[in-house]
């Protein structure tokens, strides 16, 4: 009798310790999410939300801008944004309006990407520009855009390419996925070749034939590197993820070289 209570003591303390290895494995980052609304130059309402890992006293944090494929939303980034928080970054995610949250214009009326003209895609790089310019205000304690990259897919590339072009505080790297030379009326070979400084990683699926030759073309303009990579996967732009689950370790690799944790 002695001897069965002390095994099964024994066991439940041994199970007691894995069940607290699985969980403290299993634990996600803490972290800190600020949602942010932006109204752009003709109000329409640009949402996004930062996030980036609890780390006391800690002021400058690397960060990662997430640009989304058209007729997408911030949501539809996977596992990725958790990743990249789990290894030490912080993330920016906007809703590029017609999308996910940014849907009401100035009258607060809902509209969608499928009812807007070219006139107001070309709004994109301003108001991506705009909702940076916010967070670097009202962050004053904090240093986010010191060593930061943007994440585009698609029509999200194009404005990346656009931003990176315009904005003061550059990138310092960009990432595509199935890229465009022109959608919606953004077109960015010229822009791209102004970055000179601004090294690129490009990815398309191997049943993305647009994008592959996309990539193939816009190398032509780069000043800097510009890599690219094809994903087994069968998809394109956001979609990627979702079949090729090397992407989250072949886009980490890519940062690190370019942004210290």
């Amino acid at each position: 009798m002695c001897y069965n209570y002390y095994v099964m003591k024994r066991f439940l303390l041994i199970l007691t310790f894995f069940l607290i290895f699985i969980n403290i494995a299993n634990a996600k980052t803490l972290t800190i999410k600020k949602e942010i609304l932006v109204p752009s130059s003709d109000g329409f309402g640009i949402k996004a939300t930062l996030e980036y890992p609890k780390i006391k006293a800690k002021k400058q944090y690397s960060t990662v801008v997430l640009l989304h494929s058209l007729g997408y939303s911030s949501q539809w980034w996977g596992e990725l944004p958790q990743d990249l928080l789990d290894q030490g970054y912080a993330v920016i995610k906007i809703d590029l309006r017609g999308h996910g949250k940014s849907i009401y214009n100035s009258k607060l009326v809902r509209t969608s990407w499928k009812n807007m003209k070219n006139s107001s895609f070309a709004k994109y790089p301003d108001d991506v520009i705009a909702v940076l310019n916010k967070i670097k205000k009202d962050n004053v304690k904090k240093d986010f855009f010191k060593d930061w990259a943007i994440i585009g897919s698609d029509i999200g590339g194009n404005t990346a390419i656009l931003v990176a072009d315009k904005i003061e505080y550059k990138p310092k790297t960009i990432i595509l996925l199935s890229p465009t030379v022109d959608i919606r009326g953004l077109y960015v070979p010229v822009k791209l070749a102004n970055l000179t400084m601004v090294d690129f990683l490009s990815i398309s699926g191997t049943g993305d034939a647009a994008g592959v030759k996309s990539q193939e073309y816009l190398k032509k303009f780069a000043q800097a590197e510009f890599a690219t990579y094809i994903s087994e996967s069968k998809s394109n732009g956001m979609l990627l993820f979702k079949h090729d689950n090397s992407l989250n370790k072949i886009i980490s690799t890519w940062l690190t070289t370019y942004l210290p944790r």
